[in-house]
């Protein structure tokens, strides 16, 4: 043999010869007899059938086409039921060669070659077919790892979704903060924040239900801005979360208007902003938030607190929840029917002085559709239903309080199935001595 032949010799695995002709049989024995792998040989179709059915892992298997009994296209079409996954080579004279497209169609071969074969040729086939058979072997192995693993990972996320459960079944049963029960540990964040939020609007009643309007006005607003998920996931964090520094004001500066502070109460309540940022920092997913909440009271001509920052230096959230914040507190003041068209042209009276003026038409259109919708779900016929009584599209036409108080969902929430099995959780949990006011769309 020549040295092109063994420059690169094939190391491991096993390969089959089939051949009617002893003396092939045994002339392929003598060429391969230097390389590291085991030879089986057989004489028929038939007998290389049963060799594949008794022995394991036949890397290639190399068929005469001319023989009695079954062709060799015959014999590998049926070896691919046995070995599926050996690599099949086919012998074949000049004239066969009809018989080399059916081995292609049929018997799946990887390279037929003509008889007689150049022993180069055939030595650089079968290394060829080998390098196949192994990435076809390390293919099925990286499959099966792949498979194991995506098992692990399934049965890590199971084992993580009940730690995130009894976690939260434990802050739920020290009053401390509710979390949603839920799969995802983005629901559980945003249960999380919307505990937090609660817990000023607990201390100052007349403000219930302040943050949520305020997180939905923004909300709406931002969706006609070109911004990402992210940024108004950020934003709705921000205005659930803009007062969360009030919490260590006394209660009687928190009913103060702050015209009518003196300088003494003026300082303390203007650091609640810095405070709010300083509450959130160590909390990696509400960094940026804090940045919103810090700055939500500067002013678009930069006579706002705590910074003075203005016009564009004040981020961008920050000049929609000012906005928002703005229209609730007023129209929680006004009466009567027009109440909603007399707070937006306060606000608009405001616009490039305390606000953006690019936003004031963004923020107002959002609220006044916001506040429209409440009035009219305030006004339709309401029931009082058990929790379980409850379906979904039905709208709460008041807020939903806890038994110890704690604001659950906010009037003008449609029902799901999903904040309906939380209601349910809550109420087994800390149950109210009523039920919830709902109407129906």
């Amino acid at each position: 043999m020549t040295d092109v032949n063994r420059q690169e010799k094939i190391i491991g695995g096993r390969i089959l010869f089939v051949d009617d002709e002893v003396n092939i049989l045994r002339s392929m024995r003598r060429l391969f007899m230097d390389d590291e792998f085991e030879v089986f040989i057989a004489e028929s179709g038939k007998e290389a059938l049963q060799i594949l059915k008794d022995e394991d892992e036949m890397g290639i298997i190399v068929s005469d086409q001319r023989m009695p009994e079954m062709t060799g296209v015959d014999f590998l079409e049926k070896s691919k039921t046995i070995a599926p996954h050996s690599v099949r080579i086919l012998l074949t004279g000049y004239a066969d060669i009809n018989a080399a497209v059916d081995a292609v169609n049929r018997g799946g071969v990887f390279r037929y070659l003509h008889k007689p074969w150049k022993d180069d040729e055939l030595l650089q086939t079968i290394q060829a077919a080998f390098k196949y058979y192994n990435l076809i072997k390390e293919n099925k192995r990286l499959t099966a790892l792949v498979l194991k693993q995506n098992e692990q990972l399934k049965n890590w996320n199971n084992e993580l979704e009940t730690m995130v459960q009894e976690q939260t079944m434990k802050l739920s049963n020290s009053n401390d903060s509710l979390q949603r029960l839920n799969d995802k540990l983005y629901n559980n964040f945003k249960g999380t924040i919307l505990a937090f939020s609660s817990l000023l609007e607990m201390r100052d009643k007349s403000m219930r239900s302040h943050s949520r309007n305020i997180a939905e006005v923004v909300r709406r607003a931002s969706e006609s801005m070109e911004l990402s998920n992210r940024e108004i996931d950020t934003l709705v964090a921000a205005s659930f979360l803009h007062d969360i520094g009030k919490i260590g004001i006394p209660d009687l500066m928190l009913h103060t208007e702050e015209s009518k502070m003196s300088q003494h109460e003026w300082t303390e309540y203007s650091k609640h902003a810095v405070r709010g940022q300083a509450a959130v920092e160590g909390i990696d997913g509400l960094r940026e938030a804090g940045r919103l909440i810090r700055h939500h009271h500067e002013r678009y001509d930069g006579l706002g607190f705590p910074d003075g920052l203005r016009k564009n230096a004040i981020p961008v959230g920050a000049r929609l929840i000012a906005i928002a914040d703005f229209f609730d507190k007023k129209f929680r003041r006004q009466q009567g029917g027009s109440a909603i068209d007399k707070v937006g042209k306060l606000v608009e009276a405001e616009s490039g002085r305390a606000f953006d003026p690019r936003l004031v038409p963004k923020v107002l259109k959002a609220a006044k559709k916001f506040y429209a919708d409440k009035e009219s779900t305030s006004e339709a016929t309401e029931m009082e239903l058990l929790p379980y009584d409850l379906e979904d599209g039905m709208v709460v036409s008041r807020d939903v309080l806890s038994g110890t108080g704690v604001l659950l969902l906010g009037a003008g929430t449609v029902l799901n199935s999903k904040n309906l099995a939380t209601l349910k959780r809550y109420y087994q949990v800390d149950p109210a001595n009523h039920g919830v006011f709902v109407t129906t769309r």
